[in-house]
C-alpha cells in the first residue's frame, strides 16, 4: 500500500507540473510569444508525448510564426489523438508546405468528411482542387533564372528588397540584439546599400542612415514613393500592452536631409486591423497593401487606396475575390504595365507562399502562378523588378539558402534569337523604244509595308542601284518615280524566301535578293498601244480579257496621279466611215467607263473614237494587218503640277 501511495503521489506531482506548464504556455501563446510557448510545451511533451493540447499548441505556434513546415509532426500526433476537421485541415497545410501533395490531398479529403459546416467544406474542397492543379502550373517567364545573392545574405533574415535611385533597401535582423519572442530571432531593421540594378555593393550595407530604427520593434517591409520623399513601412508591436496590438503601416517623410519621425497612417483605420507590406502604383497616386479586415476573404487580403487632397491615402477598397482568397495575399508590387504581382498561400501553388501575377482582362483579373522556375515549396515573396520584366529581386527561405529568408536575384536568360537580315537590291532602269533597257540613275524609290506605311526611301545611285532591309515573311510595295517618266509600283514579298528559324545555324544569316523596276518615258501626245484589247463583233462591251489589260492602265493612272490622258479606239477599214466612227467612240467610252469604275476620277480621262482615220497599215490585206489597225491607245495630254 505504501508503494502505491508513493506512485499516486508522484503521478499527482507530475500531473500538477504538466498542468502548470500548460497554463504557463497558454499565457505565452495568447501573448504572441510563440517561440517561448514552444519551449514551454516541449517540456510537457518530454514527459507526455501524447498530450493532445501540447501537440496542438506547438503546431499552432509554428504555424502562426510562419514556420508551418515545422508543425508537421505535431499535427500528425494531434490528428492521431483526436480526428477533427481542424487537425486534419492544418495537417494538410503542413504537408503541402513540404511538397507532400498526395498526403495533403488525403488529409484535406479526411477533413472534409469530418464536418457538416458548408464553409469548412468549401475550404477543404478549395485545397483539394489546388492540389490537382499543381501539375498544370507552367513557367510564366520560361527563361528566368533565380540565384541566391550569397554575398548580400547572412544566416539571419534578409527580405523585401526595393531599389530606388541607386540604392537597395531591404529588411534584416542582422545587427539586432533584441529578441522577438514570437520567433526567437532578433527584431527586424531597415538597411540600405548602393546598387546598380541587380549589382549590389555588399561592402557598404548599413542601417538606414537618414532614419532611426527603433530598437525594440520590428521594422518590416518598406516602400518609397516614386519621388523618394515618402517612406511607408510595416511596424510590428513590441509586445508591450501599451503598444498597438498588431502590425500597422507607418509613414516617414524626407525633410531637411533626413526622414521624419514615423507616424501612424490613417489608412490603418482601426488599431485592431493588421496592415502591412505596401506598394505604390508607378505614378504614386495609389497605395496597395495587405490587411485583415471584416470585409476580407479571410486571412490577409490586398487592398487599394487612393491619394487624397491632403496627401494621405484613404478610401481603401478590397481587391476582390479574383485576387484574394481565404488564405493570405500580401507583398504587392505594381508593374509599369499595370500587372499586379503578389505573394499568396491561397491560390494553387507549390507549398507555402508562392509568387503570382494578376493581369487585367475583359472579365476582371486573371491570376497566374509564376511557375516552378521561380516558386518552390518554401516561402517565395517580396518580388521587385529593377528592369521590368527581365531582372530584379525576390525573397525566399527555400532550401539551399544561408539559413533564414534570403534575397535572390533573377535574370531573363532567354536564348539569343538568331537573326535573319533580308537585303533587297533594287535596280532602276528605263525602257528604250527598241525594246532594250538602260540604267536609270537618281530614281526615287520608296518602300511601303503591308499596311501601306512608308518604311524607307532613297535615290538610286549612278549605277541605278540601292538597297533596302526587309523583314522576313512579309509583303511590301515599292514605288519608283523620276521626272519625265511614268511612275511605277510593284509588289514584293519575302514569303518563303528565307530559311526557317529552326534550320538556322549561325547567329546572323544574311539573305540577298534582287529586283528590277523599269520606267517608261512620259512624253506628251505620244500614243501608247494597249495590247490585247478585244471586243466582240459590232459590240463595245468590255470583255474579261480586255479588263485585264485595262487594269494595267488603271495602275498607271494610280501611280501617276498628276497625268490626264486621252483613251482612243481605232477600227480597221472594212466598214463605212460613219459606222467605224460610231463603233470606235462607243468602245472608247466603254473603256473609260470601266476605268472610272475602278476608282479613277472621270475628269482625268477623255474618250475618243477615231474610226479608220488613223490607220497604221494602209490598204491592209491580211487579218493580221487589219488587227494592227484595230487597236486601243492612250496618250498623256496634260501633266498637272
Amino acid at each position: 500500500m505504501k508503494r502505491i501511495s508513493i506512485l499516486l503521489l508522484a503521478f499527482s506531482v507530475w500531473l500538477a507540473g504538466c498542468t502548470s506548464l500548460i497554463q504557463k504556455g497558454q499565457g505565452q501563446f495568447q501573448s504572441g510569444e510563440y517561440q517561448v510557448a514552444i519551449g514551454t510545451f516541449s517540456k510537457v511533451l518530454e514527459k507526455d508525448p501524447d498530450n493532445k493540447q501540447a501537440n496542438l499548441y506547438v503546431a499552432e505556434s509554428y504555424r502562426l510564426s510562419n514556420r508551418i513546415e515545422k508543425s508537421l509532426d505535431y499535427y500528425k500526433k494531434a490528428a492521431s489523438l483526436e480526428e477533427t476537421f481542424d487537425t486534419y485541415y492544418k495537417l494538410g497545410q503542413a504537408q503541402k508546405s513540404q511538397g507532400e501533395y498526395a498526403a495533403a490531398k488525403e488529409s484535406f479529403t479526411k477533413a472534409k468528411g469530418l464536418t457538416l459546416d458548408d464553409g469548412y467544406i468549401r475550404l477543404a474542397e478549395r485545397e483539394i482542387a489546388g492540389m490537382q492543379k499543381v501539375t498544370e502550373i507552367t513557367d510564366y517567364y520560361p527563361y528566368m533564372q533565380v540565384e541566391n545573392y550569397k554575398l548580400l545574405n547572412t544566416p539571419l533574415a534578409e527580405y523585401s528588397p526595393v531599389v530606388h535611385k541607386g540604392y537597395l533597401y531591404f529588411t534584416s535582423n542582422r545587427q539586432s540584439s533584441t529578441i522577438y519572442n514570437a520567433t526567437g530571432t532578433p527584431v527586424m531593421k531597415l538597411f540600405r546599400t548602393k546598387a546598380d540594378g541587380i549589382k549590389v555593393d555588399v561592402q557598404s550595407i548599413q542601417p538606414l542612415p537618414e532614419f532611426r530604427n527603433e530598437e525594440n520593434l520590428n521594422q518590416g517591409s518598406l516602400v518609397l514613393s516614386p519621388d523618394g520623399n515618402t517612406m511607408i513601412y510595416s511596424r510590428a508591436n513590441s509586445g508591450s500592452k501599451k503598444d498597438l496590438p498588431d502590425t500597422h503601416l507607418f509613414a516617414s517623410y524626407f525633410r531637411g536631409g533626413g526622414f521624419t519621425m514615423p507616424i501612424w497612417m490613417p489608412i490603418n483605420e482601426d488599431e485592431f486591423y493588421a496592415n502591412q507590406t505596401a506598394a505604390f502604383s508607378p505614378d504614386g497616386n495609389e497605395l496597395y497593401f495587405a490587411s485583415i479586415r471584416p470585409d476580407g476573404q479571410g486571412g490577409l487580403d490586398l487592398y487599394r487606396a487612393t491619394k487624397l487632397a491632403n496627401g494621405d491615402f484613404g478610401n481603401a477598397v478590397n481587391m476582390g475575390a479574383q485576387i484574394n482568397t481565404p488564405g493570405n495575399e500580401h507583398f504587392p508590387y505594381v508593374a509599369p504595365d499595370g500587372k499586379l504581382f503578389f505573394a499568396s498561400d491561397g491560390h494553387p501553388g507549390f507549398g507555402k507562399m508562392d509568387l503570382f501575377v494578376a493581369e487585367r482582362t475583359d472579365k476582371g483579373w486573371e491570376v497566374k502562378n509564376l511557375g516552378p522556375n521561380i516558386n518552390t515549396v518554401a516561402d517565395d515573396f517580396g518580388i521587385f523588378f529593377t528592369k521590368y520584366p527581365i531582372e530584379g529581386f525576390l525573397s525566399s527561405n527555400r532550401e539551399g539558402g544561408l539559413g533564414d529568408d534570403d534575397i535572390y536575384f533573377f535574370e531573363d536568360k532567354s536564348p539569343k534569337p538568331k537573326i535573319v537580315n533580308v537585303f533587297l537590291n533594287v535596280t532602276t532602269k528605263e525602257g528604250k523604244e527598241d525594246g532594250t533597257e538602260a540604267v536609270l540613275p537618281q530614281t526615287r524609290v520608296v518602300l511601303y509595308d503591308s499596311s501601306n506605311k512608308n518604311i524607307g526611301g532613297d535615290f538610286s545611285n549612278q549605277n541605278g542601284r540601292l538597297r533596302f532591309t526587309l523583314a522576313p515573311n512579309e509583303n511590301f510595295s515599292i514605288i519608283a518615280s523620276k521626272s519625265g517618266y511614268f511612275s511605277k509600283s510593284i509588289t514584293y514579298s519575302t514569303l518563303g524566301k528565307t530559311p526557317r528559324v529552326e534550320d538556322l545555324v549561325q547567329d546572323v544569316t544574311n539573305v540577298m535578293l534582287d529586283t528590277t523596276i523599269v520606267l517608261d518615258k512620259l512624253i506628251l501626245e505620244k500614243a501608247i498601244v494597249l495590247d490585247n484589247i478585244y471586243y466582240d463583233l459590232d459590240k463595245a462591251d468590255i470583255r474579261p480579257d480586255a479588263a485585264i489589260e485595262l487594269d494595267k492602265l488603271v495602275k498607271i493612272l494610280k501611280d501617276n496621279p498628276s497625268i490626264r490622258i486621252e483613251l482612243s479606239s481605232h477600227t480597221d477599214s472594212r466598214s463605212s466611215d460613219a459606222y467605224n466612227d460610231n463603233l470606235s467612240q462607243r468602245r472608247a467610252e466603254s473603256a473609260v467607263a470601266y476605268i472610272v469604275s475602278q476608282g479613277i476620277d472621270a475628269s482625268r480621262l477623255v474618250a475618243k473614237g477615231y474610226g479608220e482615220r488613223q490607220l497604221i497599215i494602209q490598204n491592209a490585206q491580211t487579218e493580221e494587218e487589219h488587227q494592227v489597225n484595230r487597236r486601243t491607245e492612250f496618250k498623256v495630254i496634260e501633266i498637272k503640277e
